[in-house]
């Protein structure tokens, strides 16, 4: 999902969260400091529709799209209007925020919590956000709204219960970017995933769907109906700091396999898969929280390099496709691709045949607020959206619809398309038994994803043989990775070493973000715990990619380190003057 940056330094990203109160910056999704920021203010949505809401009638049982069409039936322009709206809400509770969450919510659209809100405009959809410094999408999410998975399903309860009072008695779709790696919502409690790149070093379909469906088992549980993932751009330039270790690889073949073993574990778990960020993000190092970002690419390019991987995962059943705030240059030029009818209906549909839910990427991004709420809200939907998340105003957006609708700039049955298609989803997704909380963290999915952990590990300077360190080690990082240096330690522990705070063999941490500087050239290992190209620019003589940070990725390099295990990854994408594996 969401929205994309590039990585910030303190003081940049200081700043970038004090421009969180500006009202147009409010909202963005897409993903470390714990502190919960202040809330932005923004001025007052505008208010509904004098109109009284329909009174709410039961849906009938059995087939989804047969009660889709029973609940649109019943829908007044106002309903429906609400029904292709996800906003994201501050406070941790449905009914019950502190004075703070209060004032972002009355900023936002005039009420105090997140169930007055689905109350208020009728909403479809609502997206669980949180705040951390250290994530590429960090500066879209100004509040935090998950902490741990009891916690969550709380929320997710009480919203639902908001959504079943509203006209149709339609569920509600509760979405989140849960990517895993840097770009990770819910992080307490569950059971972490290597980053998409982790897997594509593993190059192991078959662990890659059985990790996506613990962590699709572990979001229905918790109320997730939505996981905006996995990423589906194919990465292109090293400069592509934006995508970096969220898409599988550089490779379009090896991707698509990737993108349809998630698509498949997490739908077969009972979630909407939802691909990003169409038609593909990762030929460009422009970043679309500061303008439009062009891709160049020939339509010949486009279509071998990163049509393939969203091929694949419409086909394998992704429930979700998510537009990109994108000029492709071959498919609509000077258009972003969530504004063009030409990608997101010619291509999205027409050529991929694709049947789903179209949401598009954060509405409160640069290049979706060239224009004014209600009508960027018009844009979309006739483009092809079905979804619009994130709306810098919600009023603003929804009254833009009744407005278009009114006036004759988007039909009726546009928007009844598009919701039909939200509440297909919606129902088929409800009709899935919840799972229990007690599977969250579970052993059976440690076990399931440190096995893809475990065929993730990469050597690319070093022995592929016997232990990789010997006597006693130091654990080294930057300042800010403090809890990968403690796990790390742990797990060396757990393997025998004697870890020492000096004077042992030095193992060196850097993850995203991290620069040259930021490299010890007296280290005896160097790991990356991110895209691996920092690694070509380190003195060590043992070299080691894990693409992520996660404790079980760290618990499969201690085993590495020495010499219980082998490190069987591939890099899947080329470093500067290393080979894709010493191995």
């Amino acid at each position: 999902m969401a929205g994309v940056m590039t990585p910030a330094g303190p003081k940049k990203m200081a700043a970038v969260r004090a421009a969180l109160v500006v009202p147009l910056l409010l909202a963005a999704a897409a993903c470390g400091s714990d502190e919960e920021p202040e809330p932005a203010a923004s001025a007052p949505a505008a208010p509904p529709p004098s109109a009284a809401p329909s009174d709410p009638s039961p849906s009938p049982s059995g087939d989804p799209s047969a009660r889709a069409a029973a609940a649109v039936a019943a829908m007044s322009d106002t309903d429906l209007a609400g029904q292709v709206l996800m906003p994201y809400a501050y406070g941790s509770s449905a009914t019950v925020v502190d004075k703070g969450s209060a004032a972002g919510n009355q900023g936002l659209a005039g009420v105090d919590t997140p169930a007055e809100m689905i109350a208020k405009y009728r909403l479809g959809g609502l997206i669980l956000v949180s705040f951390t410094a250290k994530d590429p999408t960090g500066a879209t999410n100004p509040t935090t709204n998950v902490e741990n998975p009891e916690q969550v399903r709380k929320l997710t309860d009480g919203l639902q219960e908001a959504a079943r009072k509203l006209p149709g008695g339609a569920p509600l779709m509760i979405g989140t970017d849960q990517e895993y790696g840097v770009v990770t919502r819910i992080t307490e409690g569950v059971t972490m995933l290597p980053s998409a790149m982790g897997a594509g070093a593993a190059a192991q379909p078959g662990l890659t769907e059985a990790a996506w469906r613990a962590a699709g088992e572990e979001l229905a549980a918790m109320g997730v109906t939505v996981d905006f993932a996995p990423v589906a751009d194919t990465l292109g330039p090293p400069a592509n700091t934006v995508i970096g270790s969220r898409a599988f690889g550089s490779d379009p073949q090896a991707n698509a396999q990737q993108v349809a073993a998630a698509v498949r574990g997490l739908e077969g778990a009972g979630v909407a898969a939802g691909l990003k960020h169409f038609p593909g993000h990762g030929h460009t190092s422009g970043d679309s929280h500061e303008g439009l970002p062009v891709i160049s690419q020939s339509r010949a390019a486009w279509t071998a390099q990163d049509l393939p991987p969203f091929r694949s995962g419409v086909g394998a059943g992704a429930g979700v496709v998510m537009s990109g705030h994108l000029d492709v240059r071959a498919l609509d030029k000077g258009v972003p691709a969530t504004f063009s009818k030409k990608i997101m209906t010619d291509v999205l549909r027409g050529q991929l045949k694709f049947t789903g839910v179209a949401v598009t990427d954060a509405m409160n991004m640069p290049p979706a607020m060239k224009w004014p709420p209600g009508e960027a809200a018009v844009r979309a939907l006739n483009a092809g959206n079905d979804m619009l998340l994130m709306p810098p105003n919600l009023g603003a957006a929804r009254d833009g619809i009744l407005a278009g609708l009114k006036g004759g700039s988007l039909k009726k049955e546009r928007l009844v398309e598009a919701v039909t298609r939200i509440l297909t989803m919606k129902f088929r997704t409800a009709a899935r038994t919840r799972p229990e909380l007690a599977v969250v963290g579970s052993p059976e999915h440690e076990k399931a994803v440190a096995a893809l952990d475990a065929a993730s590990i990469t050597v690319l300077r070093g022995p592929c043989s016997g232990a990789l360190l010997s006597g006693p080690v130091t654990v080294t990082a930057p300042g800010d990775r403090e809890v990968a240096r403690v796990n790390l330690v742990r797990a060396l522990q757990a393997q025998g070493f004697k870890v020492q705070a000096a004077g042992g063999a030095v193992v060196r941490l850097v993850g995203y973000g991290d620069k040259s500087v930021d490299l010890d050239p007296a280290a005896r290992v160097t790991v990356m715990m991110d895209t691996p190209h920092l690694l070509a620019s380190s003195r060590s003589p043992v070299l080691v990619a894990t693409y992520s940070s996660s404790k079980l990725s760290l618990n499969a390099l201690a085993a590495v380190l020495a010499g219980k295990a082998q490190a069987p990854g591939r890099s899947p994408v080329a470093v500067t003057g290393l080979p894709r594996t010493a191995c």
